[in-house]
């Protein structure tokens, strides 16, 4: 069933005057920048102009009159509001290049490269070579897909992911703040930058600071944090200032670790690398699953990480997400810019889903040219090098790049190895800061402090200000309740954690854009399948991990096993859980596809690439 295709009605109104919107544009002005010559919503055009699309290069937001839109009625035409009120109708807007939404996955490629690019699967293929070589490439291909899935309901909609979940139930924000706090609350990467950062600068002793002495490292590391905090208060667009820095730091880790490899001389084992296919599907039996787990979670960001996809593609103008106001510095002096509780939808004229098909096709290169080449591009690079210099190695990341490997390469070699751990740790310190924060107070925003009449943009600011001080709190006590623990001791655990984390919300984000999205905004079948193999790798290997931490707990009777028979008692309930949630997943999702089919006229124009 499919409305009228009269568009008029719907398209957003103009400025009073006329102009281009107010507000587009870097921070919050766009102060000097070409606009375009009309609304970017407004005609049939499908494509937008070279000086509408460069509009997006530092986020834009073109603000509506929303009280005036016209409510979506609750048809098979527009997205099931839920518990949530109406969505406002207007036009999606025109589709700009590739080249012009570069960003969000630039800083989830960021992310990523100080956790398992450069930590975890080095490590992994100096002890076991590039026989678990199947599973990075396997995670990696499986975030793509849970990573540009996480963007669908923004891209839709306007609204972040955890609105969504706020439409379906208030108990799932909270769920996975909370689970976001455990896996991220602790500043491993800032603590691991600075340990290289010493090494390098040879300044491995103590610091006599007010009576007290004090680390080297951790001095370092306290001055990393206050350069994140610092760096917020650049630019009156929170997120641009992160994109900025992002991209910068992202730029210098490539390169050296590009350089690494020729001065190394490691581009020598990648010849063996094609004979690794034979392997796929196997692991080492002494192989310990947490550390396998975080590897899988970390074959890319992980975790809470990936919902920020959601929450970068609405700053950035995606989409629905480009009449959504962006998160300011509320001491800059500019003018706030409405986030609205309900978001926006658009007709299924044909315009818009064309328009549709090109956004989805633009949103899934930019993810695919920056975050997963660029992983194919590094991770490979320095696992090459682990393999040459410390293979069999028994010590973990950070010792095996500074203890095994620094001292068998030449000062080129040497200087090289800190920058690249260095620029890497700390981008992905800078990422996670920015990431626990943005998704944390768009979390408890919107099921509770935007009723409570909070301000967004004191309260990014106030969490930003909190996280900040929590980590260097945890920093300069890190002997007191964790004696004996080297850094790289929070990424396992924060890094098993991620993974646990991506089980329930790689199946609700898969059961929500299959029920709650109309025939024309679903996910495709070829899709579909994805997430349920998604929802089943990282499921599987949760159940396995969470039975080994309570054996160790002394719960002996929920020991799991891979084969399932043979579990515990209390296993067996585990893989039961398991079964329970995965069977509901596939059912509900393969029924609200086929119960869609046919509902919206034309909608096989929204369909295109792996749509």
């Amino acid at each position: 069933m499919s409305s009228d295709s009269s568009d008029d009605e719907n398209r957003p109104p103009s400025p009073a005057d006329g102009s281009s919107a107010p507000g587009a544009g870097d921070d919050g002005g766009g102060e000097g920048r070409e606009r375009p010559s009309d609304h970017p919503a407004r005609g049939d055009e499908v494509y937008a102009s070279e000086v509408e699309g460069r509009q997006y290069r530092g986020t834009w937001f073109l603000p509506l009159r929303y009280e005036e839109l016209k409510r979506a009625g609750e048809t098979d035409d527009y997205p099931d509001r839920g518990d949530g009120g109406a969505f406002r109708l207007t036009d999606l807007p025109r589709v700009p290049r590739v080249g012009h939404i570069v960003g969000p996955s630039a800083i989830m490629l960021g992310a990523s490269l100080g956790s398992g690019e450069t930590l975890f699967w080095p490590v992994l293929t100096s002890q076991y070579g590039w026989t678990l070589f199947w599973a990075f490439v396997v995670g990696v291909l499986t975030q793509f897909v849970i990573n540009t899935e996480l963007q669908r309901w923004t891209l839709a909609t306007g609204e972040s992911v955890f609105r969504a979940f706020a439409r379906i139930a208030d108990h799932w924000p909270w769920l996975f703040l909370a689970g976001g706090l455990v896996s991220l609350g602790w500043p491993g990467w800032a603590a691991s930058a600075a340990r290289v950062g010493t090494a390098a600068l040879g300044l491995t002793g103590s610091v006599t600071l007010l009576g007290a002495s004090i680390a080297a490292w951790k001095l370092i590391a306290v001055g990393l944090m206050v350069v994140i905090w610092l760096s917020y208060q650049v630019s009156s667009v929170m997120y641009n200032a992160v994109e900025v820095f992002q991209i910068g730091l992202l730029f210098v880790s490539i390169v050296a670790a590009v350089l690494l490899v020729a001065v190394s001389g490691s581009w020598v084992e990648l010849a063996d690398l094609p004979a690794a296919a034979s392997t796929v599907g196997s692991l080492p039996p002494e192989m310990e699953i947490a550390v396998f787990l975080g590897g899988l979670a970390f074959a890319g960001a992980g975790g809470y990480l990936n919902l920020s996809q959601s929450l970068w593609a609405r700053e950035k103008g995606y989409g629905m997400g480009n009449y959504q106001g962006r998160v300011k510095n509320p001491f800059r002096g500019d003018d706030p810019e409405p986030i609205e509780r309900d978001g926006f939808t658009f007709r299924p004229t044909t315009t818009n889903l064309k328009r549709w098909r090109g956004w989805w096709r633009v949103v899934q290169l930019e993810h695919l040219l920056t975050f997963v080449f660029g992983l194919f591009l590094v991770a490979p690079a320095l696992m090459s090098v682990a393999i040459r210099y410390a293979p069999g190695t028994t010590a973990d990341a950070l010792q095996m790049w500074l203890g095994d490997v620094v001292p068998l390469l030449g000062p080129a070699g040497r200087i090289l190895v800190f920058l690249v751990l260095f620029v890497a740790l700390f981008t992905t310190e800078y990422a996670i800061v920015e990431s626990f924060v943005r998704n944390s107070v768009d979390a408890i925003y919107e099921v509770y402090g935007r009723e409570a009449g909070w301000d967004l943009e004191t309260l990014f600011w106030r969490v930003l200000t909190g996280f900040c001080l929590w980590g260097i709190a945890i920093i300069l006590l890190f002997t007191s309740p964790f004696e004996g623990r080297e850094p790289f001791f929070f990424l396992v655990v924060g890094a098993a954690m991620s993974g646990v984390m991506m089980w329930p919300y790689t199946a609700l984000v898969l059961v929500m854009n299959t029920t709650r999205l109309p025939e024309h905004l679903q996910p495709g079948w070829g899709r579909v399948g994805a997430m349920w193999w998604a929802s089943g790798f990282y499921g599987y290997f949760s159940v396995l991990l969470v039975g080994e931490t309570l054996v160790e707990f002394g719960l002996g009777s929920f020991q799991t096993v891979p084969l399932v028979v043979g579990s515990g008692a209390g296993g067996y309930v585990l893989w039961a859980v398991y079964f329970v949630v995965q069977s509901y997943a596939v059912a509900r999702s393969a029924g609200a596809k086929r119960r869609a089919a046919g509902t919206v006229d034309d909608a096989e124009l929204a369909a295109g690439w792996f749509p």
